[in-house]
């Protein structure tokens, strides 16, 4: 059966120097149950579902075996967690190694949940379900947006419980990544390590990530911008749907541009730059109007690393580095206008766009409108009956809009389809969230299923999808939690 998986892990990670990573082996759970297999995502992987399922399948998702040329490490970096450098490492995660897809592309395995490693410090190395499944649902969430992502491929219970305030049920997710490349791996390799250390880690992302830069001296300072240029796309692309990340930490950013770790994050309601979903973020670093600022401050971190490669004299490489983080939030703007504009249906550019734009989301701010819902009120010429829509500045701005797609040669029913396909339906609500799972932890999955078949598709604009638009009456601010 497990030949009849499809696995075919290759291992170009542990050629790097030992340093970066220590071989393990995950600690084995009673009686491992499977709970949700992504099945697309599977076959896209060149495996067999129905092999997946299997007893012998389970056993490789709980981390009770070991599938075909899978070599189990944890993988050790550092970072800036809320703007203090430490030490980490893998504390619950096992790199099984790297699968090859149908396209030819290779993606690393990783387990989630599976046990102690040397970087665990004081942690059990175990996950408890809900946190496993919020990342599943919120990982597919974000794929089916566009916006490039981790994502997972399982999640199987453990039949043992884990202890955090209370007894939770455990679990493991199996996540799937272009690569678990961090800045934080770059901060590690530049204060733990020595500069053929750093030189071979970085030779590694470029050949794994940006195998077109040619080799030749500039080559480091091309992967230097090159990341820059995908964060600041990736956080755009955030910005535009209303993504709040939550912990925004060194060793939580990708050099590939994927979004990664969904511990605290969450999806706004009601537009506010302040918007704040994790417990322990209590001075707001990480609100959605800090996102961006936030990414420069972790590529500059990135640069920093750098350094020893982009010039032999450091002063030099200092200007060198300054020069390319100087272009971020130039960059991270022209993506982020460029999507507005998708958002409300134009086409070409103009200088006052962006007040435009800028104007609608003070006003939605101003009337506590709900983000996701008042873009999809706008593209379909519905306004409904709340307070942003009865307002008169509401009223003069619609009035500067029109007059604005008037502008150009594109048609209304043009702008109306552009708007359809950047303004999405549905969003993973939290209160759905939170719904799925209350009632995963009682053993109903039924719930998760219906969520994630309404997420699938959430520029449909289908009338199934409507239950799941509305926002209920709350009380109190809504919190996430790291799930550790």
């Amino acid at each position: 059966m497990e030949s009849s998986a499809g696995w075919k892990l290759e291992n170009s990670y542990v050629k790097l120097p030992k340093i970066f990573f220590s071989n393990i082996k995950p600690t084995p759970v009673e009686s491992p149950e499977m709970v949700i297999l992504n099945e697309e995502l599977a076959l896209s992987l060149g495996l067999n579902p129905d092999a997946l399922r299997s007893e012998k399948g389970v056993a490789v998702f709980a981390g009770n075996d070991i599938p075909k040329g899978g070599v189990p490490i944890a993988q050790a970096y550092a970072g800036h967690q809320f703007g203090h450098f430490t030490m980490l490492g893998d504390g619950r995660a096992v790199l099984l190694g790297e699968q090859k897809t149908t396209e030819g592309v290779l993606v690393d395995i990783q387990l989630k949940g599976p046990g102690r490693t040397p970087y665990s410090r004081r942690g059990d190395g175990r996950a408890a379900l809900g946190p496993m499944l919020r990342e599943y649902i919120i990982s597919e969430a974000m794929h089916a947006l566009g916006i490039p992502t981790t994502r997972s491929l399982a999640v199987v219970t453990t039949g043992e419980a884990v202890i955090r305030e209370r007894k939770l049920p455990g679990a493991v997710l199996t996540r799937v990544a272009a690569s678990h490349l961090r800045v934080g791996t770059f901060q590690f390799a530049a204060n733990w390590g020595d500069i053929d250390k750093l030189r071979a880690l970085t030779d590694f992302a470029l050949e794994r990530h940006y195998p077109r830069v040619e080799r030749n001296e500039n080559r480091y300072l091309q992967l230097l911008r090159e990341v820059i240029d995908r964060q600041a796309e990736l956080i755009a692309k955030w910005q535009l749907v209303g993504f709040v990340h939550g912990v925004m930490n060194t060793d939580n950013m990708t050099i590939s541009g994927e979004t990664i770790d969904y511990g605290p994050c969450a999806f706004m309601d009601q537009y506010d730059p302040a918007t704040v979903f994790s417990s322990i973020d209590r001075e707001g670093r990480y609100a959605y109007g800090n996102q961006p600022v936030i990414g420069g401050w972790n590529l500059a971190r990135f640069a920093e690393s750098l350094l020893p490669l982009l010039h032999k004299e450091e002063e030099e490489a200092v200007k060198i580095a300054q020069a390319e983080i100087s272009r971020y939030m130039e960059r991270f703007r022209s993506y982020w206008l460029k999507g507005m504009r998708e958002k409300l249906g134009i086409f070409n550019e103009e200088k006052e766009d962006i007040a435009l734009v800028e104007n609608l989301l003070e006003l939605m701010h101003k009337y506590k409108a709900d983000y996701t819902n008042t873009f999809v009120a706008l593209t379909f010429q519905k306004a409904k009956h709340t307070t942003l829509f009865q307002s008169e500045d509401f009223a003069k701005w619609q009035g500067e809009w029109h007059a604005r797609l008037d502008r150009q040669k594109e048609s209304k029913a043009d702008s109306e389809k552009l708007m359809q396909l950047s303004n999405p339906a549905v969003i993973p609500r939290n209160h759905r969230v939170e719904e799925t799972l209350e009632a995963a932890e009682r053993g109903d999955y039924s719930v998760m299923e219906r969520l994630l078949q309404v997420l699938r598709n959430p520029y449909e604009h289908a009338p199934e999808q409507a239950a799941y638009t509305t926002v209920p009456e709350c009380s109190s601010p809504y919190r996430t939690y790291c799930g550790t």
